[in-house]
C-alpha cells in the first residue's frame, strides 16, 4: 500500500475514535443535565413519606399537641366519610361475630367493659342451651351524631340503621324469639373512643344503645 494512502487511512481511523469519545462525553453531559432537572422537579425522598390509609384507624386529633380541643375543621366531611367507612365495617363485623359466638375474634375492637358484657351474654346463652342465627342484610345508613375530645380521649358517636334477619332457638331447634324469614330494621347508637396518646391505632367500641 502506498505510504500516502496508509497515512490517510490512519487519519480517518483516528478521527472516528475522536468522534466516538466526543459522543460519549456529550451523552454523559446530557444525562447529567436531565438528572439534575428531574431532581429539582421531583425532589428527594427524606425517609418521612407515608402512605396514608383511609381506614378506621384514622385520627382526627389536632396536629399540635398543645391544642386541647378538637376544632370543627379538623374533623371535616372528608375525615367523617373515611371514619364512617371503617365504622360500618366494624359494626357488621362485631354483630356477626357476636351472633356466631366468636366475640374473641373482634376483641381488638372492643373496650374491656363492652367485651365483658358481650362475653357474659354469650355465656348465658350457652348456659341456657340457646343458639343465635343471624343474617346481616346490610346497613341502610350510618351518620355521626356527635364527636368531641376531652383531654386526650377522642369520642365519636354513630347512629346506625341496618337490616338483619335473626332468631334465637333452643337446644331442640325451637324458635324462642325472632323470625328466620323476616327482615328486621335495627336502630343502634354506638360510641367509639380512642386515646390519642396510645400506640394502639384502633378505635374501640365503648358503649352501645339499641
Amino acid at each position: 500500500m502506498p505510504v500516502e494512502i496508509k497515512q490517510y487511512t490512519n487519519y480517518i481511523i483516528n478521527m472516528n475514535y475522536s468522534f466516538e469519545y466526543i459522543d460519549i462525553i456529550l451523552l454523559a453531559m446530557i444525562a447529567g443535565f436531565i438528572f439534575l432537572r428531574l431532581r429539582g422537579i421531583l425532589g428527594k425522598r427524606t425517609g418521612h413519606q407515608e402512605n396514608l390509609d383511609p381506614s378506621f384507624t384514622n385520627d382526627f386529633a389536632p396536629k399540635k399537641k398543645t391544642e386541647k380541643k378538637v376544632s370543627q375543621s379538623t374533623f371535616d366531611d372528608n375525615a367523617k366519610e373515611k371514619f364512617l367507612q371503617g365504622a360500618k365495617i366494624a359494626y357488621e363485623t362485631i354483630i356477626t361475630s357476636f351472633s356466631s359466638g366468636n366475640i374473641k375474634s373482634v376483641r381488638y375492637l372492643l373496650d374491656n367493659k363492652v367485651f365483658e358484657q358481650f362475653n357474659e351474654a354469650l355465656k348465658e346463652r350457652e348456659k341456657n342451651g340457646q343458639k343465635s342465627e343471624t343474617t346481616f342484610v346490610g346497613i341502610n345508613s350510618a351518620s355521626i351524631k356527635e364527636h368531641n375530645k376531652e383531654n386526650n380521649i377522642l369520642e365519636v358517636t354513630v347512629d346506625f340503621v341496618s337490616e338483619i334477619i335473626s332468631c334465637v332457638k333452643d337446644k331442640d331447634n325451637k324458635i324462642l324469639s325472632g323470625d328466620p324469614k323476616k327482615i328486621k330494621k335495627v336502630f343502634d347508637t354506638w360510641k367509639f373512643s380512642k386515646d390519642s396518646r396510645s400506640n394502639n391505632p384502633n378505635w374501640l367500641l365503648v358503649d352501645t344503645e339499641t
